[in-house]
């Protein structure tokens, strides 16, 4: 019985019922093969939803690259300080950057890392997300309960599944990366 309350809160917390309609809830990132739609957890993790849902909507992302792609494992995106493809990209940088806000306090839930998690990247510090998050290709159990989630994909993962892959020796460096055309709240 446990079990199946937990089930049920988490497809409602991911909006894992049924539905193709974007609400104020979710992200949708454009990329050159379509769009993917991001079921944000606020109930979760609200600090972290509300800066991606801020900064989607200042236009921040936009032509942010994938600079960290690692088959098997997931897509990094969102340093909007180094990796922008079209205002002063600094490919050796990427990564590194954030956003001008404050980092955030984790927000640690014990929602898994699986296929399609959107998780936020920080450094050692588990106080330190700020602007960059990843998706996830395959489950990482690993990660539960070290980074915050902040939310799924729930359209277009097949999308996620074409971002050009890193270089494996090089921790998933991409060179030429694919980037996130347009990001904003919504459909």
């Amino acid at each position: 019985m446990r079990s199946s309350r937990f089930f049920l809160a988490a497809a409602l917390a991911f909006g894992l019922a049924s539905t193709s309609l974007a609400s104020a809830d979710t992200l949708t990132i454009e990329l050159k093969s379509g769009n993917v739609v991001i079921d944000l957890a606020e109930d979760v993790a609200p600090q972290h939803a509300a800066r991606l849902k801020a900064l989607a909507d200042a236009g921040e992302y936009d032509n942010v690259a994938f600079h960290r792609v690692i088959e098997g494992f997931m897509a990094q995106t969102g340093d909007v300080q180094y990796a922008d493809m079209e205002n002063d990209f600094k490919p050796a940088q990427a990564g590194m950057g954030g956003s001008s806000q404050p980092d955030l306090e984790a927000e640690f839930s014990d929602i898994p890392f699986e296929r399609g998690t959107v998780g936020m990247a920080r450094s050692q510090n588990p106080n330190s997300a700020n602007s960059q998050f990843f998706i996830m290709f395959a489950p990482a159990p690993g990660l539960n309960g070290q980074y915050t989630v902040v939310g799924k994909v729930i359209e277009g993962m097949e999308l996620v599944d074409q971002i050009k892959r890193g270089d494996p020796n090089n921790n998933g460096s991409v060179s030429d990366p694919d980037r996130m055309i347009t990001v904003r709240t919504g459909g």
